[in-house]
């Protein structure tokens, strides 16, 4: 087991919180040789972890309350000793590296911003989610932590998302593309149309243009930068016509005996294509922006998902991806004085 400081597990978020977190945890615990500490309610956790024969591996802080999956961010102010809030505060206290939680994604976002605060010079935390392009990840930034924003918003979603890639997936100079309806300069809203001209013009970033829906899976760029809005209803079209076309393939193959012969004699690949474009296999999305390394999991993750996102959270805080934010975005600053 890993001597560095443990992940916080919120445990009692997610549609199957508890036990599959706690699921989830003790396979982290045990296959992956990480250290994890899991908050909430102690007698309902110490009965799920002997469940796992985990009592002595996995220690429990206690949380007096938990978000529910239908609460705003506002419960975040109603509940400050819920278990998010609680697995926050030992990140801010340097008691854990990181946090993961599966619960209401409005509840993580106001909590993080609440119990972490936004980094310095960082106007509004940003929800990154890694698409499954090769060679590398697509990082999709925002993908749904805001709604409304402004242009210049958008730029620093450009340099979050650039930190990102340059840390985890080690990409010198990641080419960054703009979300919107044309691959013109002149195609878009005000919003985006103004968010071009200042990604033309920003030191730190490299600009490729515009995207559309159609190159979220082509791996044409390296980071999307897009409002939460729009990010969010992509990201979700997206997971939707991939569960679609999985389902229709399943059925053709069912359907036909020699579809099932052929089926059967590419079924490893068949299995891995399904892996890598299982959005739990990759452990979730990351609040990027704040003063801690949040992981936030699918709502309906069950334990190799709760796993992963746990391997994510390790990784990003052990790469120091608070630090290279902090890093970039100052060094911006220091950029537009110059101006």
């Amino acid at each position: 087991m890993s001597d560095s400081k443990p992940i916080a597990l919120d445990a009692m978020g997610g549609d199957h919180a508890p036990h599959e977190i706690v699921a989830g945890a003790v396979h982290a615990v045990r296959e992956r040789g990480l250290s994890i500490v899991l908050v909430g309610s102690p007698r309902v956790l110490y009965e799920a972890l002997a469940d796992h024969d985990a009592t002595k591996q996995v220690p429990i802080v206690r949380a007096e309350e938990a978000l529910a999956m239908d609460e705003g961010a506002l419960a975040s102010l109603r509940r400050p000793r819920s278990s998010i809030a609680i697995a926050c505060h030992l990140v801010r206290r340097g008691d854990a590296s990181a946090v993961v939680s599966a619960g209401s994604t409005a509840g993580i976002v106001a909590t993080g911003r609440l119990r972490l605060k936004a980094q310095h010079g960082v106007q509004r935390p940003a929800i990154a989610v890694a698409l499954p392009t090769l060679p590398n990840p697509t990082l999709l930034v925002d993908a749904g932590a805001n709604a409304d924003v402004k242009p210049e918003m958008l730029v620093q979603f450009a340099h979050l998302g650039t930190a990102y890639a340059e840390l985890a997936y080690g990409i010198a100079q990641p080419k960054v593309g703009l979300l919107t309806i044309g691959a013109e300069a002149e195609k878009g809203n005000k919003l985006v149309k103004r968010a071009h001209e200042l990604l033309q013009g920003s030191p730190g970033i490299n600009f490729a243009g515009n995207v559309e829906g159609y190159d979220l899976l082509t791996g044409k760029v390296d980071v999307i930068t897009t409002d939460g809005f729009t990010g969010n209803v992509a990201l979700k079209t997206m997971e939707g016509a991939v569960r679609y076309a999985f389902a229709e393939l399943r059925q053709t193959i069912e359907d036909g005996r020699l579809a099932r012969l052929g089926a059967a004699l590419q079924r490893s690949r068949l299995r891995e294509l399904r892996r890598r474009l299982d959005a739990e296999a990759h452990g979730g999305a990351v609040l990027l922006g704040l003063n801690g390394t949040v992981v936030i999991a699918h709502g309906a993750s069950k334990a190799p998902a709760i796993s992963a996102a746990c391997q994510l959270a390790a990784d990003l805080s052990a790469e120091g991806i608070v630090a290279g934010i902090g890093e970039r975005i100052a060094a911006t600053h220091r950029s537009h004085r110059l101006w």
